[in-house]
């Protein structure tokens, strides 16, 4: 009979749970770099220390420092100790607030065993992803299959390449499900695949193209000045974007400036299963460094303002191809805008595909060129200025832009050109 191994994670719906933080030594130091993944012991001086983000219900198999090391308590310890030959590290330890002994948890054997061919799906990391130290490792593994016939003797191991996970054999589930120990969830991944071969040539046509778009639009981005891999920009999965992704990038400029853009309406639409650019554009709104705070990107009046013009573009076809040709002019709501860009009757105008010395027209990708259309916040009084000179008002309001040396670039903050 096969053998059979699971993924052992927290049961995260434990009503009340608790989450503990990183764990810490007797002199209140991370211990994380020091144990994670290191086949040999740590002496450590004293117990270690767990300390509680949340204090709700205590588990006797919870998970630290991100999910790096479980923490577990002595019954746990000693089923893992009973079974395992070696292939764990326990560490005593103490949890706030807590009287009896836990125990922090190193799974340092790493086995290269994931089978990619029966997983749903796995994705690898890149060069264009900027870390060159994980390029060849997987970057995410959905529906994870393993092959037994590689494990050999390990009981608990992760799998090498994605140490994220932490899998155990099943006379170790067993075992561990034996001492009725709460806050353990296995996943099984051994068996036949979930897929079947039609379901994963689907998903194989899918990831032949949706993941040559985010490449190409990337180096543009590097091309503009410095993408910020770290800056928190919201994700969303929308069934309304061409590949049922909305992203966003944040590039810092020079003069103190950051570029906000979007990322996924050029992806191909998806649901045609066929190269293209999707929507054809992609939306660029460069602004003030300082309006754009990195820890609150989506509070920030710059995000706000291209993700409902990015809603206007999606929803209404005209705006999106006359945007894609020349000049338009466009309102949304005003709600939660700076009051020096808000009109009376309670809206923000701008100006859609307003040229650029600084940013180039149109950007290569596998399947054509994208347009990049920038947006330009305008005060009131211009957008007054627009509406009554109609088309001739908005070829001149962007002849004063250029003129004063504005440009594309947003800002509350500045004296109307009219």
């Amino acid at each position: 009979m096969a053998r059979r191994y699971f993924e052992l994670t927290e049961d995260m719906i434990h009503p009340e749970r608790w989450v503990l933080g990183d764990a810490l030594d007797a002199q209140g130091l991370e211990v994380g770099e020091r144990l994670y993944l290191n086949e040999a012991a740590t002496r450590f001086d004293g117990l270690l220390r767990v300390p509680l983000l949340h204090p709700g219900s205590p588990l006797d198999f919870s998970l630290a420092n991100g999910g790096d090391f479980p923490v577990v308590t002595q019954a746990v310890a000693s089923a893992l100790a009973e079974r395992t030959s070696g292939d764990v590290q326990l560490y005593p330890a103490e949890v706030d607030l807590r009287s009896e002994p836990y125990f922090l948890v190193n799974v340092a054997r790493l086995v290269k065993c994931i089978d990619d061919a029966a997983c749903t799906e796995v994705r690898y990391w890149k060069p264009e992803h900027g870390r060159p130290d994980k390029v060849g490792q997987y970057r995410a593994v959905h529906g994870m299959r393993i092959d037994p016939a590689k494990v050999g003797e390990a009981k608990v191991f992760r799998p090498w390449g994605y140490p994220a996970a932490l899998l155990v054999a099943e006379d170790v589930k067993e075992a561990l499900e034996r001492t009725g120990a709460s806050g353990l969830e296995f996943r099984e991944v051994t068996g036949p695949s979930p897929l079947s071969e039609e379901e994963r040539a689907y998903k194989r046509k899918c990831r032949e193209l949706l993941e040559p778009p985010p490449a190409a639009r990337r180096a543009a981005w590097q091309s503009l000045g410095t993408l910020d891999d770290l800056a928190v920009a919201p994700r969303a999965i929308r069934d309304d974007w061409p590949g049922h992704r909305q992203n966003w990038g944040v590039i810092h400029r020079e003069e103190g400036r950051t570029l906000l853009v979007s990322e996924g309406l050029s992806d191909p639409f998806i649901s045609k299963l066929e190269p293209s650019v999707g929507f054809g554009l992609e939306l660029a709104l460069e602004t003030d460094e300082a309006e754009v705070p990195l820890d609150d990107i989506e509070g920030s009046w710059p995000y706000t303002l291209l993700e409902r013009v990015s809603k206007e573009v999606v929803v209404h076809e005209h705006v999106r191809e006359r945007a894609k040709v020349g000049l338009l002019m466009l309102e949304v709501a005003g709600d939660g805008m700076p009051p020096a860009l808000v009109s009376k009757e309670g809206r923000v105008g701008m100006l859609l595909g307003m040229e650029s010395r600084t940013l180039p027209r149109h950007f290569p990708t596998p399947f054509g060129d994208v347009r990049l259309v920038t947006v330009k916040a305008l005060l009131p009084a211009e957008l007054e200025y627009v509406s009554r000179h109609s088309r001739e008002g908005t070829a001149e309001l962007a002849r004063r832009f250029a003129q004063a040396g504005e440009e594309h670039v947003s800002r509350a903050n500045r004296r109307p050109v009219v």
